[in-house]
């Protein structure tokens, strides 16, 4: 179990850059062996993290994780969906990821019968994750890049542990 337990919260204003460092630096050391040098790189150097996490932080939906007075993870809620959840790269395996997901999910189950999120087809780890918490692959998406594959989750459906 996590010593001291980690705090969730919605994201305040000065946490923005801090998880926005978070962000980049999490994708630039996980992404790479799925979605290839030159697209991580393009995606930290054009802002895209840094304006994906803005344009939510704006809406009010970003959450974040501190542990021991540090920020560890993120969490994106939009509606029934779970756009964007992330633990750092330097917090990974030491049950973060768990605790994060459980949060997200009593918070939406709050107000949705059924959970979404979308995920890199080829990112094994976090599909093997979400499996393992009790989501469910559905399918395929479109999509004009990488390939993404579609999960939801049931509200009283137990997680396989």
């Amino acid at each position: 179990m996590l010593t001291p337990a980690p705090v969730i919260r919605p994201a305040a204003e000065n946490d923005l850059a801090a998880l926005q460092k978070l962000a980049r630096r999490t994708i630039d050391a996980r992404y790479r062996s799925f979605l290839g040098d030159e697209a991580v790189d393009w995606f930290i150097s054009s802002r895209a993290s840094d304006d994906h996490i803005e344009s939510h932080f704006q809406q009010g939906h970003v959450h974040c994780m501190e542990a021991e007075g540090n920020l560890v993870g993120l969490a994106i809620l939009d509606g029934p969906t779970i756009d964007l959840m992330m633990i750092d790269v330097r917090c990974q395996r030491q049950g973060f990821g768990r605790v994060l997901l459980a949060h997200a999910e009593e918070m939406l189950f709050a107000r949705y019968e059924e959970l979404r999120l979308e995920s890199f087809a080829d990112n094994r780890t976090a599909n093997a994750f979400y499996e393992a918490c009790g989501w469910s692959v559905v399918g395929p998406l479109e999509s004009d890049g990488p390939a993404k594959i579609e999960l939801v989750r049931h509200r009283g459906v137990a997680a396989v542990s």
